[in-house]
């Protein structure tokens, strides 16, 4: 058998194999309100034979919205827009994941699927921003620095979007504390100088992500937590692996159970080394380090990922990409492995090659 076709459970949430989707924005919501293209888009990665299908960078409210068009979860129609989706994916055999999130001083900007770039002005639709400093994004707009009043909001904000995200049938949530989101900001020296119980030392920085794993966590007991983590800003004086790693074990004692490694996003100058699986090594600092996790970047195929398992990477694969060139990826990884028994959809068995 195959490491990468070996199942994984987590509290509630039983994974099939290790192969999974990552969540991929798709600015195609209305009114923050998930819809056909939706539905479609995800339940069709479930047939393909993903474990895990983690929707896309949902907010929990509208100001946490990286655009307009992006999917929300701040009301009950929103989780009853998304209980179907949900629904879907579990009837395919995959478990039903949720990446909760708020984008901070990242939000409010176009689409990427219209001409406009950086931020919405408020007279066509956009709104202010929020942040740990009042330090932009380059390009976009200053955020403004958030009260203690802002950040207990945030907090309620998650807990609230937690709950309706367990009652809409996910069985995973993902706390995005990556990318130059809001969480990375506060978790990040370039991007927090502030001088209260929210910035400074490393404890200080990660005392907003650290109450919203406690307070989702209480709120969703038998739900697995997943943190997505930046393991760098890839910039010189910010945040780092180790950074990640501390974080990660408060985090982990704090009930989150698993974590999502990925890198970059906080600043333009960013300066990143790309390559298949440039990304693993973050993953492989954390694993050394006693925590569960899954490795990204540009992984896509079936002997990648399952190398990446065998080496002791990490515990599970997550792409994004290569789900949308080829959505029944996990059918196909399963072929080049060799897998007797991958998870076909009895409507596709004529098209499997034995």
């Amino acid at each position: 058998m195959a490491a990468l076709f070996t199942p994984f459970t987590i509290r509630a949430a039983e994974m099939r194999n290790r192969l999974w989707v990552s969540p991929m924005c798709q600015y195609s919501a209305q009114d923050g309100l998930p819809g056909e293209w939706h539905h479609v888009h995800l339940a069709q990665f479930a047939s393909g034979g993903a474990g895990l299908v983690m929707a896309e960078a949902t907010a929990v409210s509208p100001e946490g919205r990286i655009s307009p068009d992006d999917t929300g979860i701040w009301s009950d129609a929103h989780r009853d827009a998304w209980a179907p989706i949900a629904a879907a994916i579990r009837a395919r055999g995959a478990a039903a994941g949720i990446q909760l999130a708020h984008a901070g001083r990242k939000a409010s900007t176009w689409s990427p699927l219209t001409d406009g770039r950086g931020s919405v002005p408020v007279a066509e639709g956009g709104w202010e921003t929020l942040g740990p400093s009042a330090i932009a994004y380059e390009g976009y707009a200053t955020p403004r620095e958030m009260t203690p009043a802002d950040i207990d909001a945030v907090v309620a904000d998650f807990i609230a979007a937690a709950r309706r995200a367990a009652d809409a049938g996910f069985t995973v949530l993902e706390v995005h504390a990556a990318h130059g989101y809001l969480l990375h900001t506060f978790l990040s020296p370039l991007s927090n100088t502030r001088t209260d119980e929210y910035g400074g030392p490393l404890a200080g920085r990660a005392h907003l992500l650290l109450r919203i794993v406690e307070a989702v966590r209480r709120e969703t007991p038998d739900i697995a937590l997943f943190v997505r983590f930046s393991a760098s800003d890839w910039a010189e004086g910010g945040w780092s692996v180790e950074d990640t790693v501390q974080v990660a074990q408060w985090a982990a004692d704090r009930g989150a159970d698993f974590f999502d490694v990925s890198s970059g996003g906080l600043v333009a100058h960013q300066r990143i080394t790309l390559g298949p699986g440039y990304q693993v090594a973050f993953a492989r600092r954390l694993r050394e380090a006693g925590l569960a996790v899954n490795a990204v970047g540009l992984i896509d195929s079936g002997a990648h990922a399952e190398q990446v398992l065998v080496d002791g990477d990490a515990d599970a694969v997550m792409s994004g990409r290569e789900w949308l060139r080829d959505p029944h990826f996990g059918l196909r990884a399963a072929g080049e492995l060799g897998v007797s028994d991958a998870p076909w959809p009895p409507q596709y068995a004529r098209a499997r090659r034995h």
